[in-house]
């Protein structure tokens, strides 16, 4: 079912509001998405809410250090996988 762009819901909108975030939708459904932004006050303002939350989520793990031993044994399962994958 083909529709004018602008026509996405609210509730569609919502829906999509995550997936919007982190650009994993369609280039259909983003420009859907968009339009709908432009147009629509309150789903605006949800979307800057939650890009902003977002925004400080990331902001904040970009700033912790993760403790040295927790490295190691990630360094050392992905040199594994690796070597199981070179061997496989």
């Amino acid at each position: 079912m083909n529709r004018p762009l602008d026509q996405f819901s609210c509730e569609e909108t919502f829906r999509r509001l995550d997936d919007y975030v982190d650009r994993q939708l369609s280039p259909e459904d983003l420009r859907a998405i968009e339009d709908h932004l432009r147009l629509c006050d309150m789903c605006s303002r949800e979307f800057v809410f939650e890009a902003g939350i977002l925004h400080g989520v990331r902001e904040k793990l970009r700033r912790l250090e993760a403790p040295p031993d927790l490295l190691a044994r990630i360094s050392a399962r992905i040199a594994r996988a690796a070597g199981e994958t070179a061997d496989g």
